[in-house]
């Protein structure tokens, strides 16, 4: 090797969210989706959770000045390239995380807003979703909410029992373009509908894109992370929006479609599912 060539480090996602212990979701799910991704994966804990598979037992969140003393050391020290957001623990930890997101306006910031498990344990109170609404949605680059938290983040008054049915997706969207972010990516996968349908909306031009996928069967723990990770991979290394939102959306789908059941509960996606040998040789 030539002593005098330097190797240029990889694009590098910083990643705020909790830690999972079953390494389906949180941060473990956003180092290996970056890294996956060609990416080097920084990682901020804001919680520590007790889970598996199944579900969330309980959630300790860390203390803002960590939350916020781990993010400046990095960031004083690598050059960060986008940013990627999960559960945040605590409105304390939001409001700090919004002072840091504040100083870097040029960096991309992807949100994916984790407010109940696949099982339906609760990760966030109202306070905190206020919070994230009022401080972290106008800082947002690209906002991820399934169907089930577009509803909930929107405060849409309808109720899904009433005549006229739960609020429409694309009021949804355009609810929670109003709170500042510049995209959502509403995902489907909790719709009633043959195929699933992620529906990319803009301030400017409302709906951008829609693209529809297979329904896998069974549920995946950390999909929702896969996906924003991915897609802030991907505008880390320069691909625009619509791009790296096609893209992700590709990478996660054959994560899922290549998931296995390692414990009792959901299903984990493989992402690296690339490099698994099968029988018929290396997977590219």
């Amino acid at each position: 090797m030539n002593p005098h060539f330097v190797q240029m480090p990889p694009p590098m996602v910083l990643s705020f969210a909790a830690s999972d212990p079953s390494g389906g979701a949180g941060l473990q799910a956003d180092l290996m989706t970056a890294s996956a991704l060609g990416c080097h994966a920084l990682s901020v804990t804001t919680a520590l959770t007790v889970q598996d598979s199944v579900g969330v037992a309980s959630i300790l969140a860390v203390d803002a000045d960590w939350v916020e003393d781990q993010a400046r050391t990095l960031l004083e020290d690598m050059p960060v390239a986008a940013f990627k957001i999960g559960l945040l623990g605590s409105a304390e930890n939001m409001l700090i995380i919004a002072e840091i997101l504040a100083d870097y306006p040029l960096l991309p910031v992807v949100l994916d807003p984790v407010l109940a498990s696949g099982r339906g344990d609760e990760l966030a109170d109202e306070e905190m979703i206020g919070t994230l609404r009022e401080v972290l949605l106008p800082l947002t680059t690209i906002l991820t909410p399934n169907s089930l938290e577009a509803r909930r983040l929107a405060d849409e008054a309808h109720d899904a029992n009433d005549a006229d049915g739960p609020l429409a997706l694309d009021d949804c969207a355009q609810r929670l373009l109003s709170f500042g972010c510049q995209y959502v990516l509403l995902t489907g996968t909790h719709e009633n509908t043959p195929r699933v349908v992620n529906s990319l909306y803009g301030r400017e031009r409302g709906l951008l894109r829609s693209d529809v996928w297979d329904r896998l069967p069974g549920s995946y723990h950390g999909s929702g992370c896969t996906l924003a990770s991915a897609i802030a991979a991907h505008l880390a290394r320069g691909l625009p929006v619509s791009e790296a939102v096609q893209a992700a959306q590709e990478f996660t789908w054959h994560a899922l479609a290549a998931g296995f059941r390692a414990g009792m509960g959901q299903h984990l996606p493989d992402r690296f599912f690339r490099t698994r040998v099968s029988s018929g040789g290396l997977v590219v």
